[in-house]
């Protein structure tokens, strides 16, 4: 890892991965990625640290907490838990390939 890119270990506490499902996939299309963050994670934050760790430029940050639900497993109740999710919208002529290692 080269010292030039500048990264802050905070940037890999704010990301904690991409989010690989259909929806999401469709969204790549428009140019958007879908990363599970941190719950603390402000915008600001999260836009930061994808420019960093991508080398990228984000065009806007939109967040959703997805609340754990109560499921049963086996007989045995159990509470998934809540998920802060980031759309990523990037600018014209960026890309990023979730499907390789950072």
């Amino acid at each position: 890892m080269s010292q030039s890119k500048n990264l802050d270990p905070r940037h890999y506490d704010v990301i904690r991965g991409p989010v690989i499902t259909e929806k999401a996939t469709m969204l790549s299309e428009h140019n958007k990625v879908v990363f599970k963050v941190a719950k603390t994670a402000t915008k600001p934050q999260i836009k930061a640290a994808i420019e960093k760790l991508f080398d990228v430029k984000v065009k806007s940050v939109n967040t959703l907490v997805t609340e754990g639900k109560v499921k049963v497993f086996r007989g045995r109740l159990g509470q998934r838990s809540d998920v802060k999710k980031a759309v990523v919208t990037l600018e014209e002529g960026h890309s990023i390939d979730v499907t390789t290692g950072l």
